[in-house]
């Protein structure tokens, strides 16, 4: 009974998401596409922009020649770099004191997904005032336009430059949630491959882990348009072409700007056809212990294709057809487990653990409710997990 109704929400959510209003961003790519950027936000008349940033991109001065541009056109910048991995409401609040503080016009947002997801919820509380970060939780709770936002990846992996959705951690409660509006989607995304060039292997390795979860957990679920098929399989097909050579070739510009196509196009993907059990059990995992977000999605990812089973057949077959692995002498269940097993040669490759040394039993109950109420009933799973579906995965990832 509980499935049929959640798979009735499921039904009338992707009805409404595809009757939505969808802003796509206006893309800069290629190489040094960032150089762009300050004589775009002067032709918006803006004067004075908000940088949100991390302490590890300003150490290593990767936007300096972005802030030597902004110079150039006169706009006056203040740069927010507390951001931690899983940004927390104290980042969020921090940053929007300085953007009034500053009587900023606009937000940039430089670095990875948590820089981005810091950004976004900035520019949320300035729109809404009123409206703390814990009461924004979930769907569109916004509904007014925030700041102009520029994003400006530095890992492919989030494609939070593309999506509706900001992540946000509460470390008191271990809690870690998304922020869903349409509001959230920025104005520009730059795709700049010289600044992802100095990624260490192992970022590089999760990020783009974190993308093809992304594009799978898309394309497998019960919420997909022809439009976001198409968007996971381009996103798919870049990523098993592209990041092992990023991996092990880090200044390999052409993989670089490939991977961060595919992050973007997997965020296009999953920010309509949404996610799934991957996600919900990935959110706990930084809640609880800051496991990097790609990690946890690398991690957890093959565990849960695998324990779908024949739900999930047709789809990863599919996707093992797409990337070449198969043949015609392959049954359907034969080609999705090819699949799976493609995905764990490629962590193997790239040196990201089978399991997580990170778990404690005691922590694992909660963590369960914690899953099952973030999928259920909004993710258009090929099979609902109950709590002991989501127990099960706990204990198979526990190192």
């Amino acid at each position: 009974m509980k499935n049929f109704y959640y798979r009735s929400i499921q039904a009338g959510m992707r009805i409404g998401i595809n009757l939505l209003n969808w802003n796509t961003p206006k893309l800069l790519e290629g190489k040094d596409s960032s150089m762009l950027l300050p004589k775009i936000i002067k032709e918006e008349t803006i004067e004075k922009v908000l940088i949100v940033t991390d302490e590890g991109l300003t150490e290593i001065g990767l936007f300096k020649p972005l802030l030597a541009g902004l110079d150039e056109e006169g706009i006056d910048y203040f740069i927010y770099n507390k951001t931690v991995p899983n940004p927390t409401i104290e980042n969020i609040e921090e940053g929007r004191s300085l953007y009034i503080e500053s009587n900023c016009q606009a937000i940039i947002a430089f670095g990875g997904g948590s820089a981005m997801d810091c950004a976004k919820g900035i520019g949320a509380r300035i729109a809404k005032p009123n409206v703390s970060i814990p009461d924004m939780k979930g769907l569109f709770k916004i509904r007014k336009n925030l700041p102009p936002l520029f994003a400006v990846p530095t890992t492919a992996g989030t494609g939070s430059e593309g999506t509706l959705a900001a992540v946000v951690s509460n470390p008191i409660t271990n809690e870690k949630y998304a922020i869903m509006d349409l509001s959230l989607i920025p104005a520009y995304a730059v795709l700049d491959c010289a600044l992802t060039t100095g990624l260490p292997p192992h970022i590089t390795a999760t990020t783009g882990m974190d993308a093809l979860t992304h594009a799978v957990e898309a394309y497998i679920g019960k919420s997909n348009t022809k439009e976001t098929e198409k968007y996971a399989k381009d996103a798919i097909v870049l990523i098993f072409e592209n990041l092992y050579t990023a991996y092990t070739q880090g200044d390999h510009l052409e993989a670089r700007a490939n991977m961060l196509k595919a992050s973007f196009l997997a965020g296009l993907a999953f920010t309509r056809a949404y996610v799934g059990n991957v996600h919900a059990i990935a959110h706990t995992l930084g809640g609880f212990y800051s496991v990097p977000h790609g990690l946890a999605n690398a991690v957890i990812l093959p565990y849960v294709l695998d324990y779908y089973g024949e739900t999930a057949y047709k789809r990863l077959a599919e996707l093992a057809d797409l990337i070449k692995i198969t043949d015609e002498h392959h049954t359907i269940k034969e080609k999705a487990i090819k699949f799976t097993e493609e995905i764990k040669r490629l962590n193997s490759k790239m040196n990201i653990p089978e399991k997580l040394s990170v778990i404690e039993d005691h922590h694992i109950p909660k963590m369960v409710d914690r899953a099952f109420a973030e999928a259920n009933p909004l993710y258009p799973v090929p099979k609902i997990f109950t709590k002991a579906d989501f127990k099960f995965i706990y204990d198979e990832i526990k190192a």
